[in-house]
Order: C-alpha cells, then structure tokens, then sequence
C-alpha cells in the first residue's frame, strides 16, 4: 500500500497515513485511552475498522468496550483479555503535574512499573495471547547527554528518569518471555494544541511573554502527535519491530531554537528567558530534569525501516497544530 508522505491539505485537515490492512476486524485493548494520545489513537483505530477496547481505573460502564483494572492492587480481568490480538499500554502519572516530592516519584514509578508489570504477567498467563504488546517508554531513558546523539544501542543514562525507564521496559519482560512481540516506543516530547507541553506553553507565547529556559542549549527530542499514532500503528502491524524504538522526529532541537520557532509562528517576540535558577526555584528536581536538561535522541530504528514522517521538522509541526 502506498503511503502519502505530503503535510497538511488546503482544508486544513490532518492527513492520516493508510494503516495496514491487518488492523480491520481486530480486537486492540489500549491503556491510557483518557490522555492526549490514547484518545486520539482510539479514534484513529476504530476509524480503520479495528475494535478497540479501554482499560479503565474506575468501574467500567454498561454497554461501553470496557475493563476496569487497577494496577495498584493488582486486580486485572484475565478473562476479558482473552484472544485479543493486540495491546497498547499508555497508562501512567504525569510526570509534568507537579513538584517531585519522593511521594509524588514513587508514584511515578508505580504508575509505569506496576502497572506494566501486572499487565505483562496477565498476558503471559493466557491461553491465546496477543500477538504485540506496544508499550510506552519515554527519551528520559537516555537522561542528561549534552550534545551527544543517541539512539536505540545507546545506553541508558543515570539519575531517577532513567532509572524509572530501565525498570519500565523490564517490567515488560513476562510478555516477551511468553512470546508476545514487545514494543518499547520511547517518546519524546508530543506537539499538540489539545494537551501537553506545547499547550501549557501557548498562552505566555502569545503574550509575548515566552523565551529560552535556562542556558536554551538543552536538547528537545519532539515528535508531532499525528506521526506518533502511525507509529503506533506500524508498531501494531510491522513483526519486524521489536525492543526499543525512538518515537522521536528526525529534527531534535535545543530549548533555545525550539522557543525561536515557536514565537516566529506565533509573530510575538521570545525575550523574556526563565533563568535556571528561578526553574530550580519553582520546580525543584522535576525541573531540572524536565526543563532544563534533555538528550539529543536519533529516531534510528524508524529511518532505517523509512517510516514517512508526515512532520520531521518542528516548523512544519507547529505550523499544523497552530493553524488547524
């Protein structure tokens, strides 16, 4: 099937790249289908003929293609995961919501460890497995690089981002030892007006009130949502994917061009930088390893396999998510 590698049309319609044709008539469950991307992707599934269900961390409601499960007590329908062909695990706290007291980190880590845990070892256990489990990681795998490229032989970095990544994707570990074909997607930072950074970022950029973040030299590895879900989907359909994959842009920027960028399309200045020290002032930990460090990530496995991506530069991004 052809793809269609052209940006957004006259009618200011996103384009969507043709999924393959093994995604009709199959049966995905997908965690995480409340946030920014499980939402949209799905969609995007159900679009393409897919029946797709949601696991939920409250009582599932009648009627709806739903399963309640609860990764802190371990409680998880085996029976309904049953003979699915496919699952997408999205689910965990934001890391972005708040100061990281030691609470509030080992939520985190819960969030991502346990509940990936808990799904793998249910999977494992089942008579008809899935054929794919994709499952979220993140850049912060990589930590802090300075200007160095990385990619998916890169080895992890150190501190409690990547930590909590190295135990993410091992907690994957009863899945693949059962022979379900694991996906690690390593994501970076998703562009999108509906949610994320770039929303909390538009209102003090429209006001003219945006600028560099410390030093600005810090690297951000992006990736526009729109390509992210046809990652997704060839992850979903390619059996040649497995392990770790960049879900990154080929066009990484620093902090400094990322804001540059942002108010050119936006026609409001960028002059008013966030000095280090008032980051490390109001944020403590979280912001210096979400704000103002970051790692140089090379989508290696996606360019080796060609995937078409419909945004590889930030200009193009945004330019689509401001002017929809």
């Amino acid at each position: 099937m052809s793809q269609d590698n052209s940006s957004s049309t006259g009618s200011g319609e996103k384009p969507v790249l043709p999924p393959d044709a093994w995604l009709g008539g199959r049966r995905v469950w997908v965690s995480g289908a409340s946030g920014l991307v499980g939402g949209a992707l799905v969609a995007r599934l159900r679009r393409v003929g897919a029946a797709v269900g949601c696991l939920v961390r409250r009582p599932a409601e009648p009627g709806r293609d739903e399963m309640a499960w609860e990764p802190a007590t371990g409680q998880i329908d085996r029976a309904a995961l049953e003979g699915v062909d496919a699952v997408v695990h999205l689910a965990g706290e934001n890391i972005a919501a708040g100061r990281w007291t030691a609470q509030r980190k080992e939520a985190i880590r819960a969030s991502r460890v346990d509940g990936t845990r808990l799904l793998a070892e249910a999977l494992a256990s089942l008579a008809r497995p899935p054929r794919v489990l994709v499952a979220a990681s993140a850049v912060g795998f990589y930590g802090h690089r300075g200007d160095e490229e990385v990619d998916e032989t890169s080895p992890p970095g150190h501190g409690y981002l990547p930590d909590v990544c190295q135990q993410w994707e091992a907690a994957a570990l009863p899945a693949a030892a059962a022979g379900i074909r694991v996906v690690h997607l390593r994501i970076g930072m998703v562009l999108s007006r509906a949610g994320g950074a770039l929303a909390r970022m538009l209102p003090p950029f429209r006001m003219g009130l945006g600028g560099r973040i410390g030093s600005g030299r810090q690297w951000v590895s992006w990736i526009a949502r729109e390509d992210l879900l046809a990652i997704i989907e060839r992850a979903l359909t390619h059996d040649s994917w497995a392990g770790p994959v960049n879900a990154v842009a080929p066009g990484p920027v620093t902090n400094a061009e990322f804001t540059r960028t942002l108010a050119r399309m936006l026609r409001r200045p960028a002059v008013l930088p966030l000095p280090a020290s008032v980051v490390k002032l109001l944020f403590g930990e979280m912001g210096q390893c979400l704000l103002l460090e970051g790692a140089r990530v090379r989508p290696g496995k996606l360019v080796a396999d060609g995937f078409p991506f419909v945004y590889p530069d930030l200009e193009s991004a945004l330019r689509d998510e401001l002017n929809p």
